[in-house]
């Protein structure tokens, strides 16, 4: 089954996209993505072409997110999450989720990442009640960037659903991460917090704001009115 979706996915692959996601994605020299590998497919065509392949056995999904090839692997994390929406069986969900951090290392890019996270662990933890939340702190305090990058990203679901405390916990211990992909992360999230419950992000941000990265702080305050913005830019609150 997966030399049949390699083969549907390569039939939209594109030598011009393959150069621009290169480029995107900084597979270069020193790079956060050095030697990633890309065929040039969109995403459209990926979720087009993973629409027969939605049954695939793990050791099916393992062969794909194993491979060289990036877009191989979203689509294995794309129908590894469908999957995961699909279990109702609790043992399910969690062998899918085990599966999951078991192989996260090649969970290798922030696409990757941001598809996947909320979608397989973060509703994980949500479904089991927040018991095994722990997992995000472990993670948030890795020195792998995608582990990070998992941990604060895996919020969202639970923002989604009005939970923040998880969220804030997280973001406080990420306020001094080296890594622009994690300041962007920590202002998304918080953004996406603030669509929630405004009152309560912006005191986060008032009281770290000194350590709050730049564009930490960019990203949270993106949808405030614009004189609010200014002012939270300037540090004038």
């Amino acid at each position: 089954m997966t030399r049949e979706l390699q083969k549907d996915l390569m039939q939209h692959a594109s030598d011009y996209r393959k150069r621009a996601n290169e480029y995107f994605f900084k597979t270069g020299p020193g790079e956060y993505g050095e030697g990633d590998q890309f065929a040039g497919i969109q995403m459209p065509s990926i979720r087009s072409a993973i629409k027969h392949y939605l049954d695939m056995s793990l050791l099916g999904i393992n062969e794909m997110l194993y491979h060289e090839i990036h877009e191989f692997r979203m689509a294995a994390l794309l129908i590894l999450g469908h999957q995961y929406k699909k279990a109702k069986d609790p043992f399910q969900q969690e062998e899918i989720c085990a599966f999951y951090l078991k192989h996260k290392s090649q969970v290798n890019n922030w696409d990757l990442v941001d598809l996947s996270a909320p979608h397989i662990l973060g509703q994980h933890i949500l479904n089991q009640n927040f018991l095994n939340k722990e997992v995000l702190f472990v993670l948030v305090n890795s020195p792998v960037l995608w582990d990070r990058r998992i941990a604060m990203v895996s919020t969202l679901a639970f923002i989604r659903k009005g939970y923040l405390e998880l969220c804030f916990q997280l973001a406080e211990l990420l306020l001094d991460d080296k890594e622009d992909l994690m300041h962007k992360a920590l202002g998304w999230m918080l953004r996406e917090a603030w669509k929630r419950d405004s009152l309560t992000v912006e005191e986060f941000i008032k009281e770290h704001y000194a350590r709050l990265p730049r564009t930490s702080l960019r990203y949270a305050i993106e949808r405030m009115e614009p004189v609010q913005r200014k002012s939270y830019l300037k540090g004038s609150f």
